[in-house]
Parts: structure tokens; sequence; C-alpha cells
């Protein structure tokens, strides 16, 4: 049993969803009967114990984040607070949804269970990535799920050339590359052929996008490795998307370094099912 005591609550809504706000405002209601405050960045019902902020600021005084959507709304608020402690809990308003794990009709129950300190909390890896161009660096970010370099619709295969720890290790020419982490695992990743890893392992997964050359398969490295790709294509349609959500062109020369980032995300867990019982509902395993 966990004793923190979670006093201040973020609610964090998917934008443009039909029912979210509703859902947002029976929920506030019932976090305040449970003598929280509510920090949202919705409108939500007036109330002295509600306040109305900006996602950033709201990150700044919660100890419990509540995410209502789907994944992608769950990964912008991992990366708003990885600078913190605050474990995330994702209340799934979509269909997939690995990170989004609880339904609606288990909200109030999964919710009952940690006010009462029936749960545990994931420490989950993050990547972290910088982007050179002319041994400059231009950016750094943090990751939860994957680094995805993908060629545009009219550009040809790119060529990528792939070290780590300073050790060659080939060129893929291919539709592009993913690099992630275990808890991407189930995202992208998966989809290009890569394989699913135990969301706390140590571990970081390099799948090439169609490789042109077919014994070419996705690579699975030690989260200690420190991972280089180079851009040796001439091709100028080519982008590098973060976690699916921050994106921007790549010219040819630069150079990507991902590592294990030093910040973490930490999600909370339901005592009422484990990472087996997600895999066989969200990916219909077992059914005739």
């Amino acid at each position: 049993m966990n004793n923190l005591k979670f006093s201040n609550i973020g609610i964090f809504v998917k934008s443009g969803h039909t029912i979210a706000k509703d859902i947002a405002d029976n929920l506030a209601k019932w976090l305040i009967d449970k003598e929280a405050r509510v920090y949202s960045d919705t409108d939500l019902s007036p109330h002295p114990k509600i306040s109305t902020l900006s996602r950033k600021d709201i990150a700044e005084n919660i100890n419990l984040a509540i995410v209502l959507g789907g994944d992608g709304t769950f990964l912008s608020v991992a990366r708003l607070i990885t600078n913190s402690k605050i474990p995330i809990i994702g209340i799934n308003l979509g269909n997939l949804g690995f990170l989004t794990e609880v339904t609606l009709d288990e909200m109030y129950l999964t919710l009952d269970d940690i006010f009462r300190g029936d749960y545990t909390i994931d420490e989950r890896m993050m990547l972290s990535i910088s982007i050179f161009r002319d041994s400059k660096k231009m950016n750094e970010y943090s990751v939860l799920n994957d680094i995805v370099v993908n060629k545009g619709a009219l550009a040809r295969i790119v060529s990528l050339q792939i070290s780590i720890n300073e050790k060659y290790v080939t060129t893929f020419r291919s539709d592009g590359l993913i690099t992630s982490t275990p808890t991407g695992s189930t995202a992208y990743s998966l989809s290009a052929g890569g394989p699913i890893l135990y969301p706390n392992l140590n571990s970081i997964i390099i799948t090439p996008i169609c490789p042109h050359t077919l014994t070419h398969r996705p690579i699975v490295v030690s989260g200690d490795s420190l991972i280089e790709v180079k851009m040796i294509s001439a091709e100028s349609d080519v982008f590098i998307t973060l976690d699916g959500q921050i994106g921007f062109p790549l010219k040819n020369s630069d150079t990507l370094i991902i590592k294990k980032s030093d910040k973490k995300t930490f999600i909370i867990n339901s005592s009422r099912k484990d990472y087996f019982q997600i895999l066989r509902n969200k990916l219909k395993w077992g059914l005739i």
C-alpha cells in the first residue's frame, strides 16, 4: 500500500472531444468530495476548489495528473511534467490506448483504489535526442514513446548511417527509422514489425521502416547505449517526428544523438489489471 496523499490534482482533457468536458465536470466534483483541490485546462462548473489554468501552470501546482483522452494527450502531458515526479493516470476516451489503460467504466473504482493507496507507480524510461547541423546543436528533446525519421510522400528511399557506442552498425536504406523506448514498443515500432518489450526494461529498439535490404531487421540494444543516426541522403523531403507530435524537416548530414534521458515518466498502474491483461485486451489475443 502507498501512503501518498493526492491533494492537488490536475485534470487534462483531450481538446475537441464531445463528451470530455462533462466527464471532467463530474470527475472534478467527485475529487472535491475526496477533499482534493482540482486544476483543469478546461472551463468546468464554477467551484471554489476548481481552478482553470494553462497546462504549464497546472503542472506547477499538482501532485497527481489525470488524463482524459487517448495516448496522444497522455504523451503531451508526460512531456510537460518530465522535470517533476508527478504520477500520471490515463483514462481512455478513444479506442486502443496502451498508456490510457483505464476505461470510463473503471475510472471511479480505480481512483477509489488510488485514494486508498492500492496502486503501484511504474518508472518509465525516456529517450533524449540532440539534433546537430554543421556540428552545432540545434535542439534537444525528451520523448516517452519514439523518435521517427521518415520520408515524405514523394521522396525516394532515405539513407541513414547508424552507429552504436561509436561503432558503425550499418546504413539503412529505407522509408525511415524508428528509435523507441519499451513503452513505445506497442506504438509505431510494432506496426513496422518491431518487438513488444516489457515496459520497465532498460532497452532501446531500433526499427527500420520498409527497409530496401530485407535482412535489415529491428535491433534491441541496451538502454545505456549511445546511438548516432546520420543522414547521408540528398533527399530534402525527410522529417523527424517526436512522440508523433513535434516534427520538423531534416537536411543532408544532420546527425541525431539518441540516448536514455535523465528524465522519467511516472505512471500509476491499477491493481485491477496487469500489463499482459492490457496486451490481451488491446491486441485481441486469445480471441477465436
